[in-house]
């Protein structure tokens, strides 16, 4: 920590935190209201996972070609029954959109502010911190986006108990299942980040993960079960795979910090 950083008063730092948030505000207002404009272009990203010719899609024709059978196309049509639904959604998805995309700077900025409180060596704890937690939650969106909100989508829009009862998914329906989706997904993407910190205060161990591995079968399960907007065994299986495989690397992670502690 600096002298200079010493020498602020309480009011010298809130007044800083207040020009830091304004910052951050403007940023996330400026990138939602450039998402907001370009319409067209933003709704082509969210509403692909929607369309039989999505990369997903194409890829999973691909293989089935290769292995001697073929996918049957789909096509389901979004409808709207609200009146003001489709311009509040699309103020919605602009929001988000500028949040997600302004996310970098307002880590930068909130990083900033904070680091003048560290000393140099817990700073690049910090930061490692900080850039593995945003790179995985990350890699759980795309995730969401690329393979288990598609499969969940088109198993659940094609799914029908009769011929003559026809699929209407609506707009809200969509992007409330897109968006919550993603969200818990990236949230869940953090569990490896969490288990090291917790290891690296020596508040978690590898073998009482390993002991618990049962019980912590059983947590995924309800946690995927919550997270998925149906109770069928594949959307949960979508959800669980991924969590219980990011659970066994939460060990691999544990168990390494655990073996540098000790050098």
């Amino acid at each position: 920590m600096s002298v200079e950083d010493d020498n602020l008063t309480f009011w010298d730092h809130l007044d800083e935190l207040r020009g830091t948030l304004l910052r951050i505000i403007g940023v996330a207002v400026l990138f939602g209201i450039v998402a907001f404009i370009f319409k067209e272009q933003l709704f082509d990203i969210v509403l692909a996972p929607s369309k039989s010719d999505f990369v997903t899609y194409r890829l999973l024709n691909r293989l089935a070609e290769l292995a001697g059978s073929a996918v049957a196309d789909f096509n389901i049509d979004l409808v709207n029954i609200s009146l003001a639904q489709q311009f509040i959604i699309h103020m919605k998805t602009a929001l988000y959109a500028g949040l997600l995309c302004a996310s970098p700077y307002i880590i930068y900025a909130i990083l900033s502010f904070i680091s003048p409180a560290f000393y140099t060596h817990e700073r690049r704890y910090v930061y490692t911190l900080v850039g593995c937690a945003y790179m995985m939650f990350v890699v759980g969106v795309l995730l969401c986006y690329f393979l288990i909100f598609p499969l969940t989508f088109r198993f659940l829009g094609t799914y029908q108990v009769s011929a003559e009862v026809a699929n209407m998914i609506s707009l809200d329906s969509y992007m409330s299942t897109f968006t919550s989706m993603s969200l818990m997904l990236g949230l869940v993407f953090e569990m490896p980040v969490l288990c090291w910190l917790f290891a690296k205060l020596g508040m978690l161990k590898a073998e009482f993960m390993r002991n618990y591995r049962k019980h912590a079968i059983v947590v995924i399960l309800v946690l995927a079960a919550i997270i998925t907007p149906t109770s069928d065994i594949f959307t949960l299986s979508l959800v669980s795979v991924p969590m219980w495989l990011l659970y066994e690397l939460s060990i691999k992670v544990v168990s390494v910090t655990q073996k540098k502690s000790l050098i």
